[in-house]
C-alpha cells in the first residue's frame, strides 16, 4: 500500500471513531469534533482520486481545500480553549502543554490547504508508492519519512504548491493532519 493509502486508511478509522465519540459532546468540543469530521470527510472524498481510482475533479479538490482552509490555522486553535480536554474530547493534554507546536501544525495545515487549492489544476502523479521522491522535480521534499510524522514542516509556501502535482499537495495536507493526530489526539481503543 502506498503512503496515500496508509494515510487515507488512518483517517478513515479516525472518522469512524470520531462519529462514535460525538456522543455526548456539546459546545466547543462538539464544534471542533464537527470541524475534524468535515476535514476527514474531505480527505475521504479526495483519496480515491489521488489513488487514480476515480476520475480527477479539480473543482472537488478546490472544495475540499476550502474545507481544510476554513478549519485550519486560527480557526482550529480557537476551538481548543484551555480546559476543554477530557471526555468526550479526543484531545490530549499535550495540546495545551505544547501549545506552540500545536499552533505551528494548525498554521502548517492552513498553508498546505491553500497550496492544495493552487495545485488543483495540476495533474496528479497517481501515487507511485514513493510520492515524495517524484515531487518537485524528482527531489525528495519531505526528507526522511519520519520527519512528517514528527511534525517537522518542509519549508514550502503556498506559491511553491502551484507547481506541485495535486496528489503531492494532497499528501502534504494529509501528513500535516497525521502529524497533529500523532501528537495531540487520543488513540481509540
Amino acid at each position: 500500500m502506498n503512503k496515500i493509502g496508509y494515510v487515507t486508511a488512518a483517517l478513515a478509522m479516525t472518522l469512524a471513531v470520531a462519529a462514535y465519540a460525538h456522543n455526548g459532546a456539546t459546545g466547543i468540543v462538539k464544534e471542533r469534533m464537527d470541524a475534524m469530521m468535515a476535514m476527514g470527510n474531505a480527505v475521504k472524498a479526495l483519496a480515491p482520486m489521488m489513488r487514480g481510482e476515480t476520475a480527477y475533479d479539480a473543482d472537488a479538490v478546490r472544495i475540499a481545500a476550502a474545507t481544510f482552509t476554513s478549519h485550519a490555522g486560527e480557526s482550529m486553535t480557537a476551538l481548543f480553549p484551555e480546559g476543554t480536554g477530557g471526555s468526550p474530547s479526543a484531545a490530549k493534554d499535550a495540546v495545551w502543554e505544547d501549545w506552540d507546536e500545536f499552533v505551528s501544525l494548525a498554521e502548517q495545515l492552513a498553508t498546505y490547504s491553500a497550496g492544495l487549492a493552487l495545485a488543483a489544476d495540476n495533474p496528479p502523479i497517481m501515487a507511485t508508492g514513493d510520492m515524495s521522491a517524484t515531487m518537485m522535480g524528482g527531489e525528495t521534499m519531505m526528507g526522511e519519512e519520519s520527519a512528517a510524522m514528527m511534525g517537522v514542516a518542509p519549508t514550502l509556501d503556498t506559491i511553491e504548491f502551484a507547481a506541485m502535482p495535486v496528489d503531492g499537495a494532497f499528501e502534504m495536507v494529509s501528513q500535516s493532519c497525521s502529524a497533529c493526530h500523532a501528537k495531540f489526539r487520543i488513540e481509540a481503543n
